[in-house]
């Protein structure tokens, strides 16, 4: 039974005829995904202190905001490099504040946001790159960021998913690898082929048309969805990688490549926990001011975070 929250907030967008995403361009998509922040997530939580970063990619800059809880008193902190999501073409630091903040205060963590570049102007595999300098400026920098780099984790939410998801698999010969996975709905397999994919592909919001607008932007050659970075499912192998947590939505299409990630990994020798909202919608874990089963699932996140960074 989907959560009559969801149901009377799909009911609303409804109601109200907020167009689809897919009919609109990535521009227009991206304003309606920032604006819808106000009648769906909560206020923001204060937290110890917020700063950020421009770090040098190339000719341009990545910016990463970090949020830090209180208590720390100078001692090294765990830490989160959390990946926003939105297909890859939408969202950005703003849209997931609210979410950084509650893990921050939640998990004890210094949490690190990064706002990578976005399809269509940045195909893939520039979000993966973004991700994969981001992780890297962190634990080179540990020392001068309070933090311990031992007890970095990795994580997000839908494309932030698979972008941690993937970066966990091409870190896995550095100095410094993720401690700990945090995929929130991660999308695992470019193909679009497992089963949820059919059963849940209309009237969820998040749809197949969508599915095929924001793979259309983030991987515009399909020759590319195979390749483990765009498809972290389809890997060699997954042996090696860190403890993680995935979280799925009952009423998701990605609920089964989430499934199957989990498996994946169990498979592979690495610990893995599963956990479906069975519920929820896609993208629920930003809306908790209108689900309340979204203020749950923060709390396991920060949770699991902070006994696995202990």
């Amino acid at each position: 039974m989907l959560d009559p929250q969801a149901q009377a907030l799909l009911q609303l967008l409804q109601d109200r005829g907020v167009p689809p995403i897919h009919t609109l361009t990535p521009a227009a998509a991206r304003a309606a995904y920032l604006l819808r922040r106000a009648v769906t997530q909560p206020d923001a939580p204060p937290v110890h202190s917020v700063r950020e970063h421009a770090l040098p990619a190339g000719a341009a800059t990545l910016r990463v905001r970090e949020y830090r809880p209180g208590g720390a008193a100078g001692r090294p902190l765990p830490a989160l490099l959390y990946l926003h999501g939105g297909g890859w073409t939408i969202g950005d630091l703003e849209t997931h504040d609210v979410l950084c903040r509650s893990l921050c205060n939640g998990s004890g963590c210094a949490v690190f946001s990064v706002d990578y570049r976005l399809a269509p102007e940045h195909p893939f595999p520039a979000a993966f790159d973004d991700t994969l300098l981001a992780f890297r400026w962190l634990a080179g920098h540990a020392a001068q960021l309070g933090i311990d780099a031992a007890r970095i984790a990795i994580g997000g939410d839908s494309a932030g998913g698979n972008l941690a998801a993937a970066a966990s698999l091409a870190l896995l010969g550095d100095a410094c690898a993720p401690a700990f996975q945090l995929l929130i709905y991660p999308a695992t397999d470019q193909r679009a082929i497992a089963p949820s994919h059919a059963s849940n592909g209309a009237g969820y919001l998040l749809t197949a048309d969508s599915i095929r607008w924001f793979r259309g932007h983030y991987l515009p050659n399909a020759a590319d969805w195979g390749d483990w970075r765009a498809s972290p499912l389809l890997a060699r192998s997954h042996a090696g990688l860190a403890p993680a947590l995935v979280l799925t939505a009952g009423f998701d299409p990605l609920r089964d490549e989430g499934l199957q990630y989990a498996d994946a990994l169990s498979q592979a020798g690495a610990h893995a926990e599963y956990v479906c909202f069975e519920r929820q919608i896609h993208g629920f874990i930003t809306m908790g001011r209108v689900l309340h089963e979204a203020d749950t699932a923060v709390a396991l996140c920060a949770g699991a975070l902070r006994a696995a960074l202990a």
